[in-house]
């Protein structure tokens, strides 16, 4: 194998002679062997954008030749189209605080400038990583902007998932309005409910869960770019800091903004916190509405059974015919995914110290996990649970007439105490309420049939 010889302020190391990575990024790949898995595909795009806007920044503000700039630009349209995906060789979880990352952009983009200058890779008297690449920026504003837009770029398939599903529950919501049945607190018989207004309710719950990460992802507009090492903005000029954010804002289309203080938009991040926590809010919700629907459809003969839910694979290697809620167990299993995800970004936010936070590298690789693994997990929700859900009406209705729960209903009536007792009388003896009440003439049939009538519950609200 040929190699190039690459020197940087540890020393020198040989370098495959065509790769676009330099002595920085080779050195970070050895020195973090941790989980195997490269940086985010998007982060890397990111990278790339943020180059490209700060090689036009520097260009229109007289800094950088026009024709460096233009193979800079190149390059970095050619990265964010994907093309040098294997020259990024730094594991996703890195010390540094992202150094490593933004060099390893910073190296392959210089390397490729040069290759389109004519000159030959590790050749940086034609395009320097840190004086070009890098010119009037440093890896604690470009990383964690990076990181944003990344989000940003994440984000869209998880909230068209989410709206998917909502609109699914609301589906059965209407297709199971007229089923009543019996509602249940701590497990136990409450009182009655139809069966729309709980799955009306669940997509409540998936609209505000979305919600709130479409209001956290606006604060993933705000950058700190321009900030460079600590928020103070040395080494960038003044037409720079004034012109980075619009710039960036056209190369990746978002409508970004500068932080009206880059000093605590450089210390802080605790916007990645509040991104984490809509994320697991949503999660936590989806994985009780998926607890519910394997309670609701437990069985098939000896649980509750008031719900079926679509086979999807055999469930045993022993027991034939056994078909179990894997759906539901998966959404939960993300779930508990996210929650501990949002741990570790709680607690690499907490650990910053004075005028920079050096563990966002963590902070990144389990946000994007945490997307990516919530929009999965909605969208086998929707497609193999959700819409093929159907109701055991007649087993929801002779539930419902041998549970004693209904004489809550008639409290107003016939009064607590009495009430009490016949739901005493009831559990003891296994008549129905319906007909100790019309034993003890309490109430006429006709009575019972309008006070338990489902449709004098709230019904679903219409446009």
């Amino acid at each position: 194998m040929k190699i190039r010889m690459e020197s940087d302020s540890v020393g020198t190391m040989e370098i495959p002679v065509d790769a676009y990575y330099g002595v920085q990024s080779l050195r970070a790949k050895n020195n973090f062997p941790i989980t195997g898995n490269k940086m985010h595909p998007a982060i890397i795009k990111a990278h790339a954008q943020i180059k490209k806007a700060a090689a036009v920044t520097n260009e229109k503000g007289g800094l950088l030749s026009a024709e460096i700039s233009k193979a800079i630009q190149t390059a970095c349209d050619e990265v964010a189209e994907g093309k040098f995906q294997g020259e990024f060789l730094v594991d996703a979880i890195q010390g540094g605080a992202g150094t490593s990352a933004n060099m390893n952009a910073n190296e392959v983009i210089a390397n490729r400038a040069i290759e389109i200058l004519g000159g030959e890779k590790g050749d940086y008297s034609v395009v320097h990583p840190n004086d070009h690449v890098n010119m009037a920026q440093s890896t604690n504003d470009v990383y964690p902007s990076a990181g944003k837009i990344a989000i940003l770029s994440l984000l869209p398939p998880t909230l068209y998932e989410l709206k998917r599903l909502e609109a699914e529950l609301l589906k059965k919501a209407e297709e199971f309005d007229d089923v009543i049945k019996m509602g249940r607190t701590q497990l136990q018989d409450a009182v009655p409910i139809r069966l729309g207004q709980s799955f009306a309710a669940y997509a409540k719950a998936v609209a505000r869960g979305r919600e709130h990460i479409e209001n956290a992802s606006k604060e993933m507009l705000c950058l700190n770019m321009g900030a460079t090492a600590i928020g103070t903005g040395i080494n960038a000029s003044g037409y720079y800091l004034e012109n980075i954010i619009e710039n960036l804002s056209k190369e990746t289309g978002y409508s970004l903004y500068m932080a009206d203080d880059l000093i605590d938009g450089t210390q802080h991040i605790d916007s990645f916190v509040a991104m984490s926590g809509s994320l697991k809010r949503c999660a936590v919700a989806l994985s009780k509405m998926a607890n519910d629907l394997r309670l609701l459809s437990s069985g098939p003969k000896t649980g509750i059974g008031e719900i079926n839910l679509p086979p999807m694979q055999n469930g045993s290697s022993i027991m034939p015919g056994k078909i179990n809620p894997v759906i539901p167990e998966v959404v939960t299993q993300v779930a508990f995914q996210i929650i501990g995800n949002d741990l570790t970004i709680t607690l690499a936010a907490e650990a910053g110290q004075m005028e920079l936070n050096a563990f966002e590298p963590v902070l990144f690789y389990n946000i994007f996990e945490s997307i990516e693994a919530l929009a999965g997990a909605v969208k086998t929700f929707t497609d193999n649970c959700v819409s093929g859900i159907t109701a055991n009406v007649e087993h929801c209705r002779l539930l419902l007439e041998h549970s004693v729960g209904m004489v809550t209903a008639l409290c107003p009536i016939i009064g607590y105490t009495k009430a009490a007792e016949l739901a005493k009388q009831s559990l003891k003896s296994g008549v129905p309420i319906r007909a100790l009440v019309l034993q003890e003439n309490l109430m006429t049939d006709e009575e019972l049939k309008e006070v338990l009538d489902p449709f004098k519950m709230t019904h679903l609200p219409t446009e």
